[in-house]
């Protein structure tokens, strides 16, 4: 059984979901844009009978606080750190990360921060990499180089529901596989009033990323945590340019690129459960009961 959860964090209300025994080993979900721990639901169903699942949504998604952007800064830095401290609230030691889009930023830095903590890595659509950057990202690359009206007046069209629709469609095998609820529960929160200010400010704040990933990498090379590549290969904003350089530097990667689009887990989520299941039996150990 999936439970909902709120916690405290800066006095914040950082909503989240949790399955499965925590005697059992720890996957940390982390989310991308524009959704929430949502994407998760199905996974977390799948593999709560072996691991202990939790996925908070990040302030601004989904069902946590979202104060204004006068009120908080919505920074990659600052979410990192929320969700830090939020690893810290629910008490939790080891954990494997699971990281998909934003997630991949917030989750890297916590990694690099504290790397005895985390068993292993999934990556989902998860970029670390200059290649992994195209064509997808030049209008917000303009943005981070001058942060005027007319750039983010580019960027508006990302936060539509016809765009929210194209990211779950976009490459997949078969559109009758993916479920409606999907952008119009996204959409839902995109939609409530001062939520695009939230998401332009995190478009210009991605900007912080890419100068991190030579320390990201440096964190892979040096811990070496074992990783699981499920990478939907005909994503357009992160393609899979993005996930071949990981094979330079991880000794212990196991690589899997699936015929689907950006949100994978829609159209190969038993799969991606089969793969993490294998992996994690495989590279984690169990937690030794008292």
């Amino acid at each position: 059984m999936t439970t909902f959860h709120t916690v405290a964090i800066d006095g914040l209300d950082i909503f989240y979901r949790e399955a499965g025994s925590r005697d059992n080993p720890t996957i940390l979900l982390l989310h991308g844009f524009p959704t929430s721990s949502h994407m998760f639901r199905n996974l977390m169903s799948a593999l709560s009978d072996r691991f202990h699942l939790v996925a908070p949504d990040y302030p601004g998604f989904g069902n946590s606080s979202m104060p204004t952007v006068n009120e908080f800064d919505y920074t990659f830095d600052r979410l990192a750190e929320i969700v830090e401290k939020f690893i810290a609230a629910i008490d939790l030691k080891q954990y494997s990360l699971y990281v998909m889009d934003y997630g991949a930023p917030i989750g890297y830095r916590i990694a690099a921060k504290y790397p005895e903590r985390v068993e292993a890595l999934i990556v989902q659509n998860g970029n670390a990499y200059e290649e992994g950057l195209r064509e997808f990202w030049n209008p917000i690359k303009a943005y981070w180089q001058e942060r005027s009206p007319e750039n983010a007046d580019q960027l508006r069209p990302f936060f539509t529901l016809e765009t929210t629709k194209w990211q779950y469609t976009n490459g997949v095998r078969s559109l009758e596989a993916i479920s409606p609820d999907n952008w119009n529960i996204d959409q839902h929160f995109l939609d409530r009033p001062g939520n695009v200010d939230i998401q332009l400010a995190l478009f210009y704040s991605y900007g912080s990323n890419p100068p991190l990933y030579p320390q990201w990498q440096e964190y892979f090379r040096k811990y070496q945590p074992p990783t699981l590549i499920v990478w939907g290969q005909n994503d357009y904003i992160f393609p899979a340019e993005g996930a071949y350089p990981y094979k330079n530097d991880l000794q212990t990667l196991e690589f899997h690129l699936l015929d689907t689009g950006h949100f994978a887990l829609e159209e190969e989520g038993e799969a991606i459960a089969d793969h993490i299941r294998r992996f994690m039996t495989t590279h984690v150990k169990e937690r030794t009961r008292l």
